[in-house]
């Protein structure tokens, strides 16, 4: 299945009388289908390659058999809930899509379920990443202005560490 959006038009830096230019998103990780329309399959990608834990499904644990802190749950919280709608691609001048892989390698990052799959997550992850043809992130910051769910950059940074670690340490 393909995934598709069209492009964003943020009304609130319009004033009356000036000249609005429509165009797709110009990332090559989201290829135009046609009009407006982009391919966004590149996200859905990233998440096969590691937006995902181990669930044992046996019993059912018992309610808070696993303690997590309220400010990291609270954390994890805001990380899930990027909706991956693109607009971080849209407006980063490198066309990089590191709020997005951030906010999904931070999600589970922050909890202990996430642990079992922590090291192959992120290599994998940033991995399909820059296969995809997403560009590098230079922490302009204008991913974080312009996210709808208000996602921070300080997951950018997360998401280094994790891969860090991950690079150098073996299993």
């Amino acid at each position: 299945m393909r995934a598709t959006t069209t492009c964003q038009l943020h009304m609130r830096h319009f004033s009356e009388g000036e000249t609005i230019t429509i165009e797709p998103w110009r990332a090559n990780a989201f290829p135009v289908i046609k009009d407006l329309a982009v391919d966004r399959s590149a996200f859905e990608n990233i998440m096969q390659a590691g937006g995902y834990i181990s669930v044992n499904t046996g019993n059912a644990p018992d309610a808070n058999s696993i303690p997590i802190e309220k400010s990291k749950s609270d954390e994890a919280f805001d990380a899930a809930a990027c909706i991956g709608c693109g607009a971080c691609v849209a407006a980063c001048k490198n066309a990089s899509a590191m709020l997005f892989l951030s906010a999904k390698v931070s999600q589970f990052a922050l909890l202990p379920q996430g642990d079992p799959e922590r090291r192959d997550r992120v290599i994998n992850m940033v991995k399909t990443h820059d296969e995809a043809g997403f560009g590098n992130c230079t922490n302009t910051g204008a991913c974080e202005a312009e996210c709808p769910k208000e996602i921070s950059i300080s997951h950018i940074a997360r998401l280094n560490r994790e891969y860090l670690r991950a690079a150098v340490t073996k299993e």
